[in-house]
């Protein structure tokens, strides 16, 4: 397979991860440590801190906004569905790219998260190959594909 990249990014890639698990935090940072994307990634733990961070309150008053947001569903204090509803219903945030990524296949969490207006659902892995692959694919697509705002 040819891999050439439509466009280049001269600027650094912000995201944001949105996940309570710190096993999948640090698998997700390393997994796109190995990839081509000049990136900076910030993670929170919650959906309450999530919300927080997007919306520059408290202590996420300098926070960069995120050029892209990994959201997990099985969230503490505010779910992964909750926190997309906002998003999506806020004219300053419902622009950036909002990801589910999940290990839940239900048709149901699926379905509910493109109802509220997710970009992609993903569903994580358990092998760490194939977890790498989903993450250098979504890396592929949304910042050498993709043209996002």
């Amino acid at each position: 397979m040819i891999r050439e990249t439509s466009k280049t990014h001269p600027k650094t890639q912000n995201i944001l991860l949105v996940e309570d698990n710190p096993a999948d935090i640090l698998l997700t940072r390393e997994a796109f440590k190995e990839g081509t994307i000049p990136h900076e990634m910030n993670a929170v733990n919650d959906g309450v801190e999530a919300v927080s961070y997007l919306k520059r309150a408290g202590k996420y008053a300098d926070a960069v906004r995120p050029d892209i947001i990994l959201l997990d569903i099985n969230l503490p204090k505010k779910n992964g569905f909750e926190v997309l509803a906002e998003i999506k219903q806020d004219p300053d945030l419902k622009h950036i790219p909002a990801i589910v990524l999940s290990t839940s296949g239900s048709k149901h969490d699926i379905r509910k998260a493109y109802d509220l207006h997710a970009n992609c659902y993903l569903i994580k892995p358990v092998e760490l190959e194939d977890f790498l692959r989903i993450i250098r694919s979504l890396e592929d697509f949304w910042f050498n594909v993709a043209t996002i705002p």
